[in-house]
């Protein structure tokens, strides 16, 4: 069945939102990096701790979904805690590399991670969700005023640093890892999943698919059809992605979904320039379900509602039930 839209928020601060934005966007800027963070390449700078928030007195939240940051190099895996997301989105970076976002709301892990930085497309993206808490080692200077505007929860380091902790089998910047239930007293449960995404049977057709690859710059993505686990097995790189415990990452549903990305007005510390992934708009994507490709037409109106995925006909086209990859491909 379909996810619920998220409820209106404040028409004041959106706007604002939406006009800083593109304030940022049209005006050049140069990375700044500092304690926590990553410039993309290995650092960034944590947003300043507001004087509302420290790492003592941050309460766990209940009731929006918790969207964390993954780094996606290969220096950071395997990941502890994908297999738990609800929806992992795939987007690229600077230097043509990947790097995840994955969503939870059905279950949190004990720990989550490497952690790594937000990007501006990230904004544009949560805001489907109903004030989303957002876990990230840190941000790019210029972009920290627009995420404290942001309809969502901050949740980096130096905001709600007892949540955070520096483990020990890799190198920094790629050991940084989170807590999950320090940031949310338990799991939302589906409802809070306001993505627009259906469940169900299978629509009629397709094409039978036995492995499916996305490629970016510096990354790319094969997802093998398994009829033995029904589901699709990830590899990343040409080896196959595993979590921390040995678990195959493997999701019911891929969608790639074709959308603009280009230039936006941040750059890492080496001058390569941060894509930025519009989210918002329509076109062309393959929905991989049950062994089959099914090509579908997606739509998203407005920030602040879902996509919806239809067929020719404008009929809803339904996923598998289980854990979305959405991989997010230059259209």
């Amino acid at each position: 069945m379909g996810q619920k839209a998220p409820r209106r928020r404040g028409a004041r601060r959106a706007a604002l939102l939406a006009a800083t934005m593109t304030a940022s966007l049209v005006v050049g800027c140069t990375a700044h990096h500092g304690g926590s963070g990553d410039d993309g390449r290995g650092r960034t700078q944590s947003p300043t701790q507001s004087p509302a928030q420290s790492p003592s007195t941050v309460a766990p939240a209940a009731g929006p979904v918790l969207a964390v940051k993954i780094d996606n190099v290969p220096a950071a895996r395997p990941q502890t805690g994908l297999d738990s997301a609800d929806i992992v989105y795939a987007e690229q970076v600077e230097g043509g590399l990947s790097r995840l976002m994955a969503v939870f709301a059905t279950k949190l892990p004990k720990s989550v991670g490497p952690v790594r930085s937000a990007r501006v497309s990230d904004l544009e993206l949560l805001r489907q969700f109903d004030d989303p808490t957002l876990a990230f080692s840190g941000a790019q200077h210029k972009l920290l005023p627009l995420i404290a505007k942001a309809p969502l929860r901050s949740a980096s380091p130096d905001e709600v640093a007892s949540a955070y902790y520096r483990g020990v089998d890799k190198s920094a910047p790629h050991n940084l890892y989170l807590r999950p239930n320090k940031l949310l007293s338990s799991a939302p449960g589906a409802a809070a999943l306001t993505t627009g995404f259906h469940y169900g049977a299978a629509p009629a057709g397709g094409k039978a698919t036995t492995s499916r690859t996305v490629r970016y710059p510096a990354a790319r993505f094969t997802f093998t059809w398994s009829g033995s686990q029904h589901r699709w097995l990830v590899t990343e790189d040409g080896t196959p992605t595993v979590t921390t415990a040995g678990k195959r990452l493997a999701p019911a549903t891929v969608v790639i979904q074709y959308v603009q990305i280009r230039r936006s007005a941040y750059h890492d510390v080496l001058g390569n320039n941060t894509p930025y992934t519009s989210t918002v708009g329509s076109g062309k994507a393959d929905v991989l379900r049950d062994g089959r490709t099914f090509s579908v037409d997606w739509k998203r109106p407005a920030a602040t509602g879902g996509t919806e995925f239809t067929s020719s006909d404008g009929t809803p086209v339904n996923f598998a039930k289980g854990q979305v990859w959405v991989v997010f491909a230059k259209a």
